[in-house]
């Protein structure tokens, strides 16, 4: 890892110039996509990783990876960590990880599409990022906080497997590489350029809602500690369930955080974003990050049920900021699923506006 670090560090300091001639041809060897393992299923890396021997938090450590690498996800089989509720790990040809430390994913690159569709907001089109992670240049200075961060500290820019982006120009080098420019509808102002082939275009039938016709439906929503779940109701009938991760109301000292804890009581949902830039806290402990994927707003200060790429820890764990985080699968169904529904064009719509009554979310503990 320390050579593949070190030379993010040397393309850092060049990264983020002008892209108005398009001139990214020197870049083209440091934004290839990596050769990740071949395997149907996969694992990334969040931090440091130790790798086990048996399925037991307390076995024999018997190697150690570090962040973004990428291993096998052979399968997922229950362990021992008596100190945590959740008892999964992943089997991998090196051995044994606790699961919520691997993000699951794919390795799909993609066609380039030759040109984009029109839409009331000029020519785009929705892409999802379907690689482990692709490696990105800034067109200009960076805007974000993260992004900030990420090049004072000399880590690579990035975008991640499952991340949810507006794609509104296409270009191609000279050496016949597509690039795709990432232009987020709610972010910062950050323009990135990326090859073309880590993003798939969505489609509006996958956008389209579930159910629609029913009237009576409900979120409900447990975040004590060891349970931490969502169902979805159409009348009495519970038609979807998965495990979530909501705010933690304590930090690791013990300290109470009561305004990152998911707030309880009955709310409904007051806009949907196909995608959604979120960032808040303070220097050090703060977060910013770009293309959250189906997020569903239930409180007027943020408060959302929405996608998660950063960690894997679903069910017994409070892991947020206050939000209700999701697999990309799980948040996606419940985007579709609740109301007000919302079009592939412009992506983006506020309860006010629709003329179906927003879905009731109801948060408790127990």
């Amino acid at each position: 890892m320390s050579s593949l670090y070190s030379s993010r560090r040397r393309f850092l300091k060049v990264a983020a110039v002008s892209m108005g001639g398009f001139a990214v041809n020197a870049f083209n060897r440091l934004l290839q996509l990596p050769e990740f393992p071949a395997a149907e299923r996969l694992g990334r890396a969040f931090a440091k990783v130790e790798i086990k021997a048996k399925p037991d938090i307390d076995a024999q450590t018997v190697g150690v990876i570090y962040d973004d690498t990428v291993v096998p996800w052979l399968r997922e089989v229950v362990g021992r960590n008596p100190y945590r509720y959740r008892q999964r790990f992943v089997e991998t040809p090196q051995g044994f990880i606790w699961a919520p430390d691997l993000q699951q994913v794919r390795n799909q690159p993609n066609q380039p599409v030759e040109r984009l569709p029109e839409t009331s907001l000029g020519a785009g089109m929705w892409t999802e990022v379907t690689v482990p992670y692709v490696d990105i240049v800034l067109e200009g200075k960076p805007v974000s906080p993260g992004f900030k961060a990420r090049m004072e500290a000399g880590l690579p820019l990035r975008l991640y497997y499952s991340q949810i982006l507006w794609v509104d120009r296409i270009r191609v080098d000279d050496s016949g590489q597509t690039w795709y420019r990432v232009n987020e509808r709610f972010g910062y102002g950050d323009l990135i350029w990326a090859p073309a082939a880590a993003f798939r275009p969505l489609t509006e039938e996958e956008i389209a809602p579930i159910h629609p016709e029913v009237e009576d439906k409900r979120v409900e929503i447990n975040v004590e500690q060891k349970y931490q779940t969502l169902s979805c109701y159409e009348g009495k009938t519970e038609v979807y369930y998965c495990r979530i991760s909501a705010g933690k109301q304590f930090d690791a000292e013990g300290k109470f955080l009561g305004h990152s804890a998911t707030p309880t009581g009955t709310m409904s949902i007051w806009r949907k974003q196909v995608s959604a830039h979120m960032s808040g806290g303070t220097t050090g402990a703060g977060y910013d990050l770009p293309g959250i994927g189906w997020t569903s707003l239930f409180t007027g200060d943020g408060v959302a049920i929405h996608s998660t790429f950063w960690h894997n820890n679903f069910g017994g764990e409070l892991m947020s900021h206050g939000c209700v985080n999701a697999t990309p699968e799980d948040a996606k169904w419940i985007f579709r699923w609740t109301n007000p529904p919302v079009l592939y064009d412009p992506g983006d719509v506020y309860s006010k506006d629709a003329t179906i009554p927003p879905t009731k979310i109801t948060v408790k503990e127990g």
